[in-house]
């Protein structure tokens, strides 16, 4: 058993000794792929609601040849209920370039003369060694400059696609959709996760859809393992630089 007064530090120690096993654990062991889980998880725990219009009555009859959206005569093989799967073709091209600079320079000069103090100018002088007179009660003077240079040059290039599935109808008809990939290559997880508000009218008869026409949209690319490990700073590093002020 431990004192009383070390228990708080033997409890650091055991967490610290814990992490630090986790922490050799995946740098000798390979990125393992998650589970499969319902993509409804991927949208989140809260449903998502949006404005909807009133609803439209629809005066086809049940046995008419004809529905609304279809774009064949006898059948529509565009996702349309919860659980069906569409494709989402991601093209994202981002470019941009910003170039800032700043330069301010602020002079100030302020003086205050005592020209009068009830009569007692005299006897303060005689009380105040080195001084001659109040004439000069109060003299300031600031020089302030500052200079900024700032370059931000962007370049984002993905194009892949990802299969997606509709996790919700709304109200209003349009679907909430979400899908999740991730490829394993030596050592190293890549993956890809996709959410967000789609019309149904924007399908294309394929059966695929842009990232564009997606409302909220959601995108994340990124990986897990050896390169992904060596790219990133190490736990203290990071801890550092989030609570040095300088």
């Amino acid at each position: 058993m431990f004192p009383k007064a070390s228990r708080p530090f033997a409890v650091i120690a055991l967490a610290a000794s814990l992490a630090a096993c986790a922490t050799v654990n995946d740098a000798v062991q390979e990125p393992q792929l998650t589970p499969i889980t319902n993509p409804q998880m991927i949208v989140g725990a809260m449903p998502v609601s949006a404005p909807t219009p009133p609803p439209i009555v629809d005066d086809t009859s049940m046995n008419s040849l004809w529905r609304t959206g279809a774009t064949g005569f006898f059948n529509d093989h565009r996702a349309s209920l919860v659980g069906d799967i569409l494709t989402v073709d991601i093209d994202i091209t981002d470019t941009a370039t910003l170039n800032n600079s700043t330069s301010t320079s602020r002079t100030g000069s302020q003086d205050a003369a005592v020209t009068g103090l009830f009569g007692l100018e005299q006897p303060i002088e005689r009380f105040l060694p080195g001084t001659d007179n109040l004439g000069t009660g109060l003299g300031t003077s600031s020089t302030s400059s500052s200079q900024g240079v700032g370059t931000v040059n962007r370049s984002e290039n993905i194009q892949m696609s990802v299969a997606a599935v509709i996790t919700n109808v709304l109200p209003n008809g349009n679907f909430v959709i979400a899908g999740s990939q991730e490829v394993r290559v030596n050592s190293e997880v890549r993956e890809l996760i996709i959410s967000g508000v789609i019309r149904p009218e924007d399908i294309s008869a394929t059966n695929t859809i842009q990232h564009t026409q997606i409302a909220e949209a959601r995108i994340s690319y990124g990986g897990r393992g050896d390169l992904s490990s060596v790219q990133r700073p190490r736990v203290g590093q990071r801890v550092a630089n989030s609570i040095l002020p300088f």
